[in-house]
C-alpha cells in the first residue's frame, strides 16, 4: 500500500520547470514549533513529485535562491523560513515564482533597493527606517513624481501584504513583524511598478496550473 505523506498546503506551482526537463515544482507551508518560544512558526517546502536524475540539484538550486533573493534562512532539513518566524506567504510565493525562473547554474543575486522606473524616467529608491518600516523616494518632488511614488507603495503593499504607514504623500509602507526585510523589498520593488500586470498574470498561470501526478511525472 502507497503511504501518503502530508507535505503541507501547497501556495505556489510552476506547472512546467523550462530549466529543467518541465517538472513539476510545488511550494508548500508547514507549521513547526519554535523551540525558544514554543509558539508556531511557519515554514516552506520546494517539493517535486519527480525522481529523475539530478531532481535533487534542482530542488536545491531553488532553495539556494530562494535564500539570497528572499533572505531567507533554513532549517538543517532544508525548510525555508524567515527570521522574524512570520509567514509573509504572498512576499514567499514571489520569491518562489523569480527563483524558479533562474537556469540551475546561474547566481542569484539580491536585488538593489532601487530601480528605474521607465513610466516615469525616475529613479525609484526604497530607504529603510527600522521597524520594518521603508520609504519609496525619488530625485524629483513634483507632483507627478509623488503620485508615482504613492502607486509604487501601493504596489509593494499589494506583492507584500504590508501596511500603509498614514503619510502626506502615502509613501511609507511596513511589514506586520516590524522587523527588517530588505532582500524581500528588492524582489518585490522590480514588479511594484507593474503591479496589476503582475496579478493578472499570476491568476492566469494559478487557472492553468495543475499539480502532475506523481505516475505521470518522468
Amino acid at each position: 500500500m502507497r503511504r501518503v505523506v502530508d507535505i503541507g498546503r501547497r501556495i505556489e506551482l510552476i506547472p512546467i520547470d523550462p530549466h529543467f526537463h518541465d517538472i513539476t515544482i510545488g511550494l508548500y507551508r508547514q507549521q513547526t514549533v519554535d523551540a525558544t518560544t514554543g509558539k508556531d512558526s511557519p515554514v516552506f517546502l520546494v517539493h517535486t513529485y519527480s525522481q529523475i536524475s539530478g531532481v535533487a540539484e534542482r530542488i536545491e538550486s531553488v532553495i539556494q535562491a530562494m535564500q539570497i533573493l528572499g533572505g531567507m534562512l533554513r532549517t538543517p532539513d532544508g525548510l525555508l523560513y524567515f527570521a522574524c518566524n512570520n509567514a509573509h506567504e504572498a512576499a514567499c510565493r514571489r520569491v518562489f515564482l523569480e527563483a524558479c525562473k533562474l537556469p540551475s547554474d546561474a547566481r542569484a543575486e539580491p536585488r538593489p533597493l532601487n530601480i528605474f522606473d521607465k513610466k516615469s524616467q525616475l529613479t525609484i529608491t526604497v530607504d529603510s527606517t527600522g521597524k520594518g518600516i521603508y520609504r519609496v523616494t525619488t530625485e524629483n518632488d513634483g507632483r507627478g513624481a509623488a503620485r508615482r511614488i504613492s502607486a509604487i507603495a501601493g504596489g509593494l503593499m499589494k506583492l507584500g501584504e504590508m501596511e500603509s504607514i498614514e503619510t502626506d504623500n502615502k509613501d511609507t509602507v511596513a511589514f506586520a513583524c516590524a522587523q527588517p526585510h530588505d532582500a524581500l523589498i528588492g524582489l518585490l520593488l522590480t514588479r511594484a511598478p507593474n503591479v496589476r500586470v503582475v496579478l493578472r498574470e499570476e491568476e492566469m498561470e494559478a487557472a492553468r496550473g495543475v499539480l502532475t501526478a506523481p505516475s505521470q511525472q518522468t
